[in-house]
């Protein structure tokens, strides 16, 4: 199943996307964290169907427009993009032939970064001319948990839903830690919709990127280093994660800083990122 929050007549709502993604069914609920909480309870009637609106007649919202918890990032989780991220001069303090690190990178970004489908991502003039783009599978816990085992991992996953982990280079670079240059306002693009677990193989899904157009990133789920299991265990040791916390998976090679020179994106451009099983997000950069 499909899940989105949409605006229709000024008014938040979240609704079940047909199969044909043409129509979207109202669900009784008060937004996705609230479907996500008592999904047990409202799936079922959700797949007994009913009346839908037109999907063209509503916009689309983040799935999740205002996290209450976490979003939780992972950084160079792709081989080949661990390689080139090591050798474009962006990664502050790596180390000669050590592309490939032992623990997973994690990173947080705020709330304020959150912004749908067709919403314009800021470009920032005057704090950064070196904004880089990252398509990136994201699950969204549905299940919580502190020291959930990689064997349970998928049981905590209510589903699946794209992001745009946008970055400025130079101040990823400048303050070493990466916060800052990951936390800018409008700066994680998120949608179209939630994909639900059950629908999609999260190990084996296309990962692609277009800036105006052209092809960027193209990879696949499969090349993950530290897959989603083992990330859920890690992340969770200690520290409990909650229904609706969302996790970003990684970013494979492709990214603006991976080309000689490296291509930033600029007020106008487009960029489209698309996840087989899931849908496609594309935003205009002002």
């Amino acid at each position: 199943m499909k899940l989105a929050t949409f605006d229709v007549g000024g008014t938040v709502r979240v609704g079940l996307v047909s199969e044909d993604e043409t129509t979207i069914q109202l669900i009784a609920a008060t937004d996705m964290l609230d479907v996500i909480t008592r999904w047990d309870a409202l799936s079922g009637s959700l797949a007994a169907g009913g009346e839908g609106v037109p999907l063209s007649s509503v916009k689309l919202l983040a799935p999740i427009p205002h996290p209450r918890r976490n979003i939780i990032c992972v950084g160079k989780n792709y081989r080949d993009h661990a390689k080139e991220f090591a050798q474009s001069g962006f990664e502050a303090g790596a180390v000669a032939g050590a592309e490939i690190d032992t623990h997973p990178a994690v990173f947080s970004k705020p709330a304020s970064t959150v912004v749908g489908p067709d919403a314009v991502v800021e470009t920032h003039p005057g704090v950064t001319d070196a904004i880089d783009y990252e398509v990136e599978l994201a699950l969204v816990i549905g299940r919580g948990g502190r020291g959930i085992k990689a064997a349970d991992a998928f049981k905590h996953i209510f589903g699946y839903t794209i992001v745009n982990d946008v970055t400025a280079r130079d101040i990823q670079k400048n303050h070493k830690q990466w916060f800052l240059g990951k936390s800018l306002d409008t700066f994680c693009p998120m949608g179209p919709w939630i994909t639900t677990a059950d629908a999609v193989d999260a190990e084996n899904l296309d990962v692609k990127t277009w800036v105006n157009g052209e092809l960027r990133q193209d990879a696949n789920t499969r090349d993950l280093i530290f897959t989603i299991p083992s990330l859920i265990e890690t992340i969770s040791a200690g520290m409990t994660l909650e229904p609706g916390d969302i996790i970003a998976t990684g970013t494979p090679s492709g990214v603006g800083i991976g080309f000689k020179p490296p291509r930033f994106l600029k007020a106008g451009d487009v960029v489209k990122l698309s996840i087989s099983g899931i849908g496609e997000l594309t935003n205009r950069f002002v």
